[in-house]
C-alpha cells in the first residue's frame, strides 16, 4: 500500500471541477485508491464522493492506493494537488 497525506493549497478547496480531475485521474489506474479526510474515506474514483469530503483550504486529506500500479496512482493525484488543479 502507499499512502500520502497532501494539504489542499488551491483557494476554493475540493469542488465539483477539482471532484472531477481527482475522479478521472484515479479512474485511468486498475489498483483501488481511497481520500480519507477526518476518518471519512471515499473511493477516489467517484466525483459524488469525493465531494462529500467538503475539503476546504488547508484540510488534510490521506491519499492510499493498493494494487499493482500504486505508486504511480499517488503521484499523479498528489502532482493534481500540487499544481493547485490549475486554477492559477
Amino acid at each position: 500500500m502507499t499512502k500520502r497525506d497532501i494539504t489542499i493549497i488551491n483557494e476554493l478547496g475540493i469542488h465539483a471541477r477539482p471532484a472531477g480531475m481527482v475522479a478521472n485521474t484515479a479512474s485511468r489506474f486498475g489498483c483501488d485508491i481511497k481520500l480519507i479526510k477526518d476518518g471519512m474515506e471515499v473511493n477516489a474514483k467517484s466525483i459524488m464522493g469525493i465531494m462529500t469530503l467538503a475539503a476546504g483550504k488547508g484540510s488534510v486529506i490521506e491519499v492510499t492506493a493498493r494494487g499493482k500500479d500504486e505508486a504511480e496512482a499517488v503521484k499523479a493525484i498528489e502532482e493534481l494537488f500540487a499544481r493547485k488543479f490549475d486554477e492559477d
